[in-house]
Formats: C-alpha cells, sequence, structure tokens
C-alpha cells in the first residue's frame, strides 16, 4: 500500500480522518487529502482542521450545499478527476455523509479499492438519508472497518465476508482523547456551572415547523430548572427564523469549534441531541444523553453507554431531566476498544496490506 487517498466532507469526517491521516503519516506511506467542501462555514470547517492538526487539504471541491441528489452527483463529477489524476492504492471515506457514498461510487467504477472508517452501524430506518449512505458504502467498500461490535455482526448478516471487516474500534475517539486535556483547560465564558447542552440538525426534527415549535417549547420548560446552551447548527436557526419560533429563553450560540464543544459537552449536567457522534463522546466522557430520536445507529451507547432514546416523546423527556436532576442518571460503561488507538490499528492493517 504505497499510496492512500482520504475523502473527507464534514465536521464529522474531520474527526475522524485525524487519527488516521496521523498514524498512516507516521508509517510514511503516501497520502492525499481531499475536502468536498460539503460544509463550508468557516466553523464547520476551518478550525477543525485547526484543532485537529489536520494537513492543508491538496483538493477542495468546494462543492457547498444543495439537495441530497445534487450534492452527491457534483461530489462525484468533480471528485472523478481527481482520482483519475493521483492513481491511489486505495480511498479511504468515512461515516455516512454524502460525501462519503459519492467517493466511493466513483472509486468502485474506476476499480479503485474502497475502505470505510466508520462500517456496519445501522439504525434499520431508511427515511434518515444516512441510512441510505452507509448500506450503500459498505456494498462498496473492499475493506471495512467497524468502531463496535454490532457493527461486524451487521456486515456478517448483509453477507459481508468475514476477512473484509476488521473491528478497529472508534475513530472518534481517538480525536477526543487526544484533546480533552486542552477542552478541560477552556475557560467558562460565562457559562454557568450547570446546564443542559442542546444540538438538533435532524431534518425530522428541524423541518417541520409544528415538530421544531413543540421542541423549543419543551426546551423552555427545561431552561426553569436548568440553563440551556444550544449551538445552533446553520439549517436550524434558519428553521427557527423561517417559522418564527420564540427561542428567547434558550442561549442560542454560533457553531463552535471542536475543543470549545468538546469542553462544553464534558462539563453538561445533560446532552440533548439528536446527532450520532454526541452519543459516542458523551458515553466516553459519562455524561447523561438523550437523544431525541426513535432509533439509533450506534445502541452500544444505549446497551453500554449513557445514551437513552427518548424519541419525540416528551414527556419521557421531562421524566428523564428530572431523574438526572436528582442525581439518578443511567450510568455507563466504556465501549472495548475505544481507548485512543483506533487510528493506529486502521494504519496497520493497511499497512501489511
Amino acid at each position: 500500500m504505497n499510496h492512500i487517498l482520504h475523502v473527507v466532507g464534514a465536521r464529522p469526517n474531520f474527526v475522524k480522518a485525524a487519527p488516521v491521516l496521523r498514524a498512516i503519516r507516521e508509517r510514511g506511506i503516501r497520502q492525499t487529502l481531499v475536502h468536498t467542501g460539503q460544509h463550508y462555514d468557516r466553523n464547520m470547517s476551518d478550525v477543525f482542521f485547526t484543532q485537529l492538526e489536520i494537513p492543508e487539504p491538496d483538493f477542495n471541491l468546494e462543492v457547498g450545499s444543495g439537495s441530497h441528489a445534487w450534492q452527491t452527483a457534483e461530489i462525484m463529477r468533480r471528485f472523478e478527476s481527481v482520482v483519475l489524476e493521483r492513481k491511489p492504492d486505495l480511498t479511504l471515506v468515512y461515516g455516512d455523509v454524502n460525501s462519503t457514498v459519492a467517493a466511493a461510487l466513483v472509486c468502485s467504477k474506476l476499480l479503485i479499492p474502497v475502505g470505510h472508517v466508520e462500517a456496519g452501524l445501522r439504525s434499520f430506518d431508511r427515511t434518515m438519508p444516512e441510512e441510505i449512505n452507509r448500506i450503500v458504502t459498505d456494498r462498496l467498500s473492499d475493506v471495512l472497518f467497524t468502531p463496535s461490535e454490532d457493527g461486524d455482526a451487521n456486515l456478517l448478516r448483509e453477507g459481508v465476508a468475514k476477512e473484509r471487516i476488521h473491528f478497529v474500534g472508534n475513530v472518534m475517539i481517538d480525536s477526543l482523547i487526544q484533546l480533552l486535556p486542552a477542552a478541560k483547560s477552556c475557560p467558562r465564558n460565562g457559562f454557568p456551572e450547570r446546564f443542559a447542552l442542546v444540538t438538533l440538525h435532524r431534518p425530522a426534527n428541524v423541518d417541520e415547523g409544528e415538530t421544531l415549535r413543540e421542541l423549543l417549547d419543551s426546551l423552555t420548560k427545561v431552561s426553569q430548572e436548568l440553563d440551556i446552551i444550544f449551538p445552533v447548527h446553520p439549517r436550524t436557526r434558519q428553521r427557527i427564523e423561517e417559522f418564527r419560533i420564540d427561542s428567547r429563553h434558550l442561549r442560542l450560540l454560533d457553531p463552535m469549534p471542536y475543543i470549545e464543544f468538546l469542553a462544553l459537552q464534558s462539563r453538561a449536567a445533560v446532552v440533548i441531541t439528536d446527532s450520532g457522534g454526541i452519543q459516542e463522546e458523551t458515553t466516553y466522557l459519562g455524561v447523561p444523553c438523550l437523544t431525541l430520536r426513535p432509533n439509533t445507529e450506534r445502541p452500544i451507547t444505549v446497551s453500554l453507554g449513557t445514551n437513552v432514546l427518548v424519541g419525540d416523546d416528551r414527556k419521557r423527556l421531562a421524566t428523564e431531566l428530572a431523574a438526572i436532576l436528582e442525581g439518578k442518571q443511567k450510568k455507563g460503561v466504556t465501549p472495548p476498544l475505544w481507548d485512543g488507538r483506533a487510528g493506529a490499528r486502521i494504519a496497520e492493517i493497511l499497512q501489511k496490506m
């Protein structure tokens, strides 16, 4: 394996790719980094590169936002020439965003082997665009790196050959472990001692006015007992303004760089989210997590970790929050191989190929 090409496009990809890039660089293997530009806001992209010590991308496709079909097609169109120019021995894709499936499709048609980092995760909910991306990417991949043992089981059940599956652990936790000391030294900047941290961006939660209004009304009720800190995804902020929803009682912030957001996660009394990666980070941190989704592609955060699925059940949300405020939150343990060495394991496997 002499030349590996990496494709990233959104904030979760950057967190996952950083430890893999570092581990492969230490082994002297040539690398090419392609940023599709799927996330283009500075706080959603550039600052993450700096904090995670990711090198300047060799290519930035600058695709930007659009519908799923437009964005996926545009990434494929712009990415193909890069692959033809660089001719990698293998392309590594990360997670479940549109950049991931687009790159996998291009490489499979050009007969370039694909490795999928964070393979095998399933929510079994095909109304989620990310689930389609996960399924298609895994079917196209030649080497599949799983973060948890349920990923292995899913892939085996789908007929993937056992020798192509490698249980390596969670690369997101590699980045968390590396940067947690810096996060803990962040100043509080006027944030209260006790607060709930909120993130919302899933279309099912933010794209319908009535649903989003009910969610924010529920959070407003929570704010009577616990301060709410809410770094708002651009999509969510746009919807709040579009639907003219009252958010005066919530502390709305712009999207945050990784280290500062990690500082908030580690200090929060509870995290309320619909994000997949945050379910994993809170499990490692031992922070209670209430997930505003009916399912998760990361069930290990529920079975072993601190995560509780509350879906759209407002009574369940209130009940779980009351338990946390009384100190009766769910306790969790760290899942196997979430030890900061996942990137190194991936590099070792690739070096042997």
